[in-house]
């Protein structure tokens, strides 16, 4: 199956809380992400090296399990943006997860994601077929 994971379930790979157990089942299937999901996840594991619950090291380190990840790393071209753009402004959401669900329509595959509020903005829209919570 074809699945676009997004940073909330690629971080659960490297970090150990809810969900992650779930998230590692997922390795098995044909995975996809937008590019965009090296930067989100770099920076979650900056925000937690803040926060004091990674040291540096252990972010460092979480970074680079993350590189080795079998996920087929994406590029964004114009027509995917213009449609992640286009499905911001209908759902009145961010446009950084409107990419991932553009690339998952673009490749026919699903979104698997652990953001429930992104998914509950989908609710009665023609995209929420596409998507589903981890």
């Amino acid at each position: 199956m074809k699945v676009v994971v997004d940073a909330s379930v690629a971080v659960k790979w490297l970090v150990p809380e809810h969900g992650s157990d779930r998230a590692a089942s997922l390795r098995t299937e044909e995975l996809f992400a937008p590019r965009l999901i090296r930067a989100e996840v770099a920076n979650t594991l900056a925000t937690l090296e803040r926060r004091g619950e990674l040291t540096a090291t252990q972010a460092a380190e979480a970074f680079a399990l993350f590189q080795d990840a079998p996920v087929r790393i994406m590029d964004t071209d114009e027509d995917l943006e213009r449609a992640a753009l286009a499905m911001a402004i209908r759902l009145r959401h961010p446009v950084y997860d409107c990419i991932y669900l553009s690339l998952a329509e673009r490749i026919d595959a699903t979104l698997v994601t652990a953001d429930r509020r992104f998914v509950a903005t989908l609710v009665g829209d023609v995209a929420a077929a596409r998507a589903v919570t981890l």
